[in-house]
């Protein structure tokens, strides 16, 4: 006689780690990196044309041949031309805000219109435009009685709502409003909720 065999119990699904959360000590979660196109294929094409340039007139000069006019004057003025004139002080400061740029590209992630969202895996990474996190809080507004129309700003630390209501008491609906959005802010699920500012204010009279 066998004994019938037990059935194993169902194994218990596994938490999953929330990054990025409100808990107590949550891991930072960085903005994301513009990959910044543009300026790297201006900076290129005149690295590349101005290299081009003086490495075939440097092999012109080593094949016999006499050097660009450019270069003989461009030496001459350099050679001749004091370092505080108004035109040198004028291309060096060019230059240094130039390199200053480069350097604020460089050690920035941009991006400025993505704002990183909660990470709920390791291996993931989300992130909301701030056009789209504006028009879910609109809408969300636009439900609350009284309100005639809103206005949503979303920024990386705040989000600014104007609304207009044209009946009920601005108190109440400024209330409803900050609750609502309070709750829509934290459904949007992002790493750094922003600040909630309301104001509530009468339709403008015509005429």
């Amino acid at each position: 006689m066998t004994t019938p065999e037990r059935p194993h119990p169902a194994p218990e699904p596994e938490d999953v780690p929330v990054l990025g959360g409100s808990g107590p000590d949550p891991e930072r979660v960085r903005r994301f990196w513009s990959v910044r196109r543009i300026p790297a294929a201006l900076l290129a094409a005149v690295v590349l044309g101005g290299a081009g340039l003086l490495l075939y007139d440097v092999a012109a000069v080593r094949a016999d041949h006499s050097a660009m006019s450019w270069r003989r004057e461009l030496a001459d003025d350099l050679a001749t031309r004091p370092l505080d004139s108004a035109t040198t002080l004028a291309v060096a400061g060019a230059v240094v805000l130039l390199g200053v740029w480069l350097l604020v590209l460089a050690s920035t992630p941009g991006l400025r219109a993505v704002l990183p969202m909660r990470r709920t895996h390791p291996d993931l990474r989300a992130g909301l435009d701030r056009d789209a996190a504006a028009l879910a809080l609109r809408d969300r507004a636009m439900e609350v009685s009284g309100v005639q129309s809103v206005k949503v700003r979303v920024g990386r630390a705040k989000v600014a709502v104007r609304a207009v209501s044209h009946f009920r008491p601005l108190d109440d609906v400024r209330a409803d409003v900050s609750t609502v959005l309070t709750a829509g802010v934290e459904e949007l699920g992002l790493a750094h909720a922003p600040a909630l500012t309301v104001r509530v204010e009468r339709p403008s009279k015509k005429g």
